[in-house]
C-alpha cells in the first residue's frame, strides 16, 4: 500500500505539471492554470467526510507462538479541519481529522470462542502539499495518526470479555480537491494508514500484541471560512 500511495502521488503532481508545462502555463494564458485563480485557496476551512477501509490485522500471544494475519474492512465516517496557505499556485496547509471506524475482523477460535478486533476511531494531523491548477489541487498528505483499537472474546456460553488500547502510528496519502464554488469544495482521497502495534491485557487467550494498518479511500466536502 505505502508503494502504491506514492506512485499515486508522484501521477498525480508531476503529470499534471508535465501537461500544463507543454500549453505553456507559465505565460498565464493556459485554460488549465491560472497564478492567482478567482476564488483561491487561502484560509480555514472545515467539512465532512465518509469512505471505506481495508487491511491487515494480525495478533500474537505476549508469550509467544506464532503470528496470525486476516484481512479487515469496514466503514468510517468524520470530519476534518485546517488551513490553506495559496502561493500562487502552490499550496501548502495542515488538517485534522477525527473518524468513528468499523474496520476489524472476527476469527473462529472453534471451542474456544470467536474473537474480534478492529479499530473503533481515529484521527490524524497531517500536512499538505500540492499545485493548483485553476479550481483543481492534487496533493499529497502526511503526518500522524492515532486511534483505539478494541479486541473481545465470546465464549461458547456468549459470555464477551474485551480490552480497548490505545494505537500511535503515522500516515500517508494522495488527493484530489476541486472548488465547487467560492465556499465550497469537494475532495476524493487515499491514506495509508499504519497505527503499529500494542498489547491488550486480560483477555481469557491471553495477552495479546495486536497490529492495526489499514488504506481508507474515502470522498467529503469542505467549506470556506
Amino acid at each position: 500500500m505505502k508503494r502504491q500511495a506514492l506512485s499515486i502521488a508522484a501521477l498525480m503532481l508531476f503529470a499534471p505539471a508535465a501537461h500544463a508545462a507543454d500549453l505553456s502555463w507559465n505565460s498565464g494564458t493556459s485554460p488549465l492554470y491560472s497564478p492567482s485563480p478567482a476564488s483561491g485557496w487561502d484560509g480555514f476551512y472545515a467539512g465532512l467526510n465518509a469512505g471505506h477501509g481495508w487491511g491487515t490485522g494480525a495478533r500474537q500471544n505476549v508469550a509467544g507462538g506464532a503470528t496470525t494475519e486476516r484481512n479487515t474492512g469496514g466503514w468510517q465516517l468524520g470530519g476534518q479541519a485546517g488551513y490553506n496557505m495559496d502561493m500562487g499556485g502552490f499550496v501548502l496547509g495542515a488538517e485534522g481529522d477525527l473518524q468513528f471506524a468499523s474496520i476489524g475482523y472476527e476469527e473462529d477460535l472453534g471451542a474456544t470462542g470467536k474473537f474480534k478486533s478492529g479499530v473503533d476511531f481515529y484521527g490524524t494531523v497531517r500536512g499538505r502539499a500540492g499545485m493548483s491548477f485553476g479550481t483543481v489541487l492534487p496533493y499529497v498528505t502526511g503526518g500522524i495518526a492515532a486511534g483505539r483499537g478494541s479486541a473481545s472474546l465470546t465464549d461458547p456460553a456468549n459470555v464477551v470479555t474485551s480490552q480497548s488500547a490505545t494505537h500511535v502510528g503515522w500516515t500517508l496519502g494522495v488527493g484530489l480537491e476541486a472548488q465547487a464554488t467560492d465556499k465550497i469544495t469537494v475532495k476524493a482521497e487515499y491514506l495509508y494508514v499504519d497505527l503499529g502495534t500494542q498489547t491488550y491485557n486480560g483477555l481469557p487467550i491471553g495477552n495479546q500484541d495486536i497490529t492495526q494498518r489499514f488504506g481508507v479511500v474515502r470522498a467529503g466536502v469542505n467549506y470556506k471560512f
